[in-house]
């Protein structure tokens, strides 16, 4: 995989994660879709979709906007509930046990997802009680989390008095403070600098090196999919055009040289177009589609 591991520390890693390794079982599926669908009314947003990503996986998710990702990542958080088909997730069904998804799951949606009114360590307190944390450990995990983001300089400071990429760091580390095995990220930069964007990257690449953290993500950079990931799901109407790495997904185009547009282009019929403060970043996420 190509990733951003600018300067990244080594650190041991924590005990499930060497025994998946002395197991082999870090090529164990953690999400595996079985015919997929949603509805709303007569529109088919995702069509029958299957696929599996396997444990300490990033998978960079793509398509034109209405495509559905957004759908398909809302159906494995269970904040939609599917028309057919079914996802096990860690070893949950979707529709048999929900409540279980959701405690093996974190979130970092497109829209923003702290308080402004409230400081840093208040927000990650707020999220801590919502993900039942014990009470006798919300200190010590948030600490912890907001000194591997590079936040913990910055524990009273009122959120709204942040920059995008600060505020994007403490979303992801609200989604981790319960320790899941997954991570969801909707459009994870959206509305940040360049810079921004690789400090995200860093901390999001060490998590999956410390934590053995799963990461889907969608997105519409194709530079951040390509450098990220380490497999990439074109979606296009509804359906997965084609899944694999940037390297197998530019050999299937049969062109000299491809490019990840030139493959994106070829499977999904389209360009992909490319791509502050508390205010600005609120603003940009506001025009995401919902359906995208």
């Amino acid at each position: 995989m190509r990733r951003l591991m600018f300067g990244i520390p080594n650190r041991k890693y924590p005990k499930f994660l060497n025994d998946l390794q002395k197991t082999g079982n870090m090529d164990k599926s953690i999400i595996s879709v079985n015919k997929l669908s949603k509805k709303f009314g007569s529109f088919s947003a995702v069509k029958d979709i299957s696929f599996e990503v396997k444990q300490s996986e990033i998978l960079a998710y793509l398509g034109p906007n209405g495509a559905g990702k957004s759908t398909t990542i809302k159906m494995f958080i269970t904040l939609l509930a599917p028309t057919s088909g079914d996802a096990v997730i860690n070893g949950h069904s979707l529709i048999q046990h929900p409540a279980e998804v959701r405690k093996s799951i974190g979130y970092v949606p497109q829209m923003i997802s702290v308080d402004g009114s409230l400081t840093v360590q208040e927000n990650m307190m707020l999220m801590a009680q919502l993900y039942d944390v014990p009470f006798r450990e919300c200190k010590g995990r948030i600490q912890k989390m907001l000194t591997f983001l590079n936040l913990d300089k910055h524990t009273r400071s009122l959120v709204r008095t942040l920059s995008g990429g600060m505020i994007r760091k403490l979303e992801i580390g609200q989604a981790m403070i319960h320790h899941p095995r997954i991570l969801f990220l909707d459009e994870p930069t959206t509305g940040v600098d360049p810079i921004a964007k690789r400090n995200i990257w860093e901390h999001l690449a060490d998590l999956r090196k410390t934590f053995g953290t799963t990461i889907f993500f969608s997105t519409h950079n194709l530079e951040e999919a390509e450098e990220s990931s380490d497999r990439v799901a074109i979606m296009n109407t509804g359906e997965i055009a084609v899944i694999g790495s940037v390297a197998e997904l530019k050999k299937k185009t049969n062109k000299k040289d491809a490019t990840l547009e030139d493959a994106f282009i070829f499977f999904a019929g389209d360009s992909l177009e490319m791509e502050g403060n508390f205010r600005d970043i609120r603003s940009t996420r506001k025009t995401e589609g919902r359906l995208g």
